[in-house]
């Protein structure tokens, strides 16, 4: 019998890597489905873009790396790559915005390491945050919900507008996005930072109309649509259930705790656990076997800590939401916390 070493993602389940990754994608449909029916089709569209984006630049890189191309390239961590940020990004952001993410997630975050199971970094929060920063604009440019809308976008226009950044009819997508009351919406996160920072409270931040009586409309139900294909990946033992019980419990409990110390500034848990990519990241992002913990008290100081600096960033820094920074923060602690979470190796100690 001959023993081989090999890199992660390691799992102790009977399925590959290939249908490992399929099954996440697949608990991703809820969710994708529901931004579709709340943004607008246009994050069909962008992930229609990044899935072919990402299979020409791994099929490339692996050419010039001379590897096979249909092995790897079935395996499906570019696909779920690829999903993963398209979901991340506005709907309507230029074509361009998910090409450039793309082609740093597979060529520099993943490939440049090694490919699969080298990468030190999530492929798809590294491409994120570099595409946040270097285009602010675009990356913040989200739409309402359809119902608040000035006037409805068809789906030729979503088209439109993420090829040309313009619709039909010529309007811009800063025209498009002024809501029934005239005035350009940003997310509810935003929205409530915005407000805090301007001396108002965030029940009256939250007095408008894109929030519900605990979250943003439609913000809310698209992390109960990730919740659920979530529970889908643990019920089917594809993610441990360590990282996103400690991620949302240190969140809810953080922001439980600002909220009690001062509601005028602090919104609540329910807020926070409904509000961005709090689901998204909790159990499709921060779950990444290759670049997560792999003991057991690792991935719950890794999860508990992703939360905490969630919520200090929200509340602190600079951005509305914070998961892609604090999984790429957590994301380098990750050799640190495994070196001092190894479970005693059996006999240690004993008496000779």
């Amino acid at each position: 019998m001959k023993l081989t070493m090999a890199s992660s993602p390691h799992n102790h389940s009977q399925k590959s890597v290939s249908k490992l990754m399929i099954t996440v994608m697949c608990a991703c449909i809820p969710g994708i489905l529901t931004q579709a029916y709340f943004f607008g089709f246009g994050v069909l569209i962008q992930l229609i873009i990044a899935i072919i984006t990402a299979s020409l630049v791994e099929a490339a890189i692996l050419k010039l790396r001379n590897r096979p191309i249909l092995p790897s390239l079935s395996d499906g961590s570019a696909w779920l790559t690829a999903v993963l940020l398209a979901v991340s990004i506005p709907s309507l952001a230029p074509w361009w915005v998910i090409v450039v993410g793309i082609v740093f997630a597979i060529g520099m975050v993943k490939q440049l390491y090694g490919g699969l199971g080298f990468n030190l970094f999530n492929p798809a929060m590294g491409a994120y945050v570099l595409l946040l920063i270097s285009f602010p604009v675009q990356m913040t440019s989200w739409m309402p919900v359809d119902h608040l809308l000035a006037s409805p976008i068809s789906f030729l226009d979503q088209l439109t507008i993420i090829f040309t950044q313009t619709n039909s009819t010529g309007l811009t997508l800063d025209t498009l996005r002024t809501s029934i009351d005239g005035t350009t919406m940003a997310t509810p996160l935003d929205t409530v930072k915005t407000a805090v920072s301007q001396n108002l409270t965030v029940s009256e931040a939250m007095n408008q109309l894109q929030f519900s009586a605990y979250a943003g409309l439609g913000w809310q139900w698209v992390n109960v649509a990730y919740l659920i294909g979530g529970l889908y990946l643990l019920k089917a033992k594809v993610i441990n259930w360590h990282i996103p019980t400690a991620f949302i419990g240190a969140l809810a409990l953080c922001s439980a705790i600002g909220y009690i110390a001062d509601s005028g500034s602090q919104a609540g848990s329910l807020f926070h656990l409904l509000s961005g990519a709090t689901m998204l990241g909790a159990f499709f992002i921060a779950t990444d076997p290759v670049s997560a913990c792999t003991t057991d008290k690792g991935r719950l100081i890794f999860g508990a800590s992703i939360g905490v600096l969630v919520y200090v960033i929200r509340q602190f820094g600079g951005y509305p939401d914070a998961v892609a920074f604090a999984v790429l923060l957590l994301n380098m602690a990750v050799p640190l916390i495994d070196h001092y979470t190894q479970p005693r190796t059996y006999g240690h100690g004993a008496s000779k």
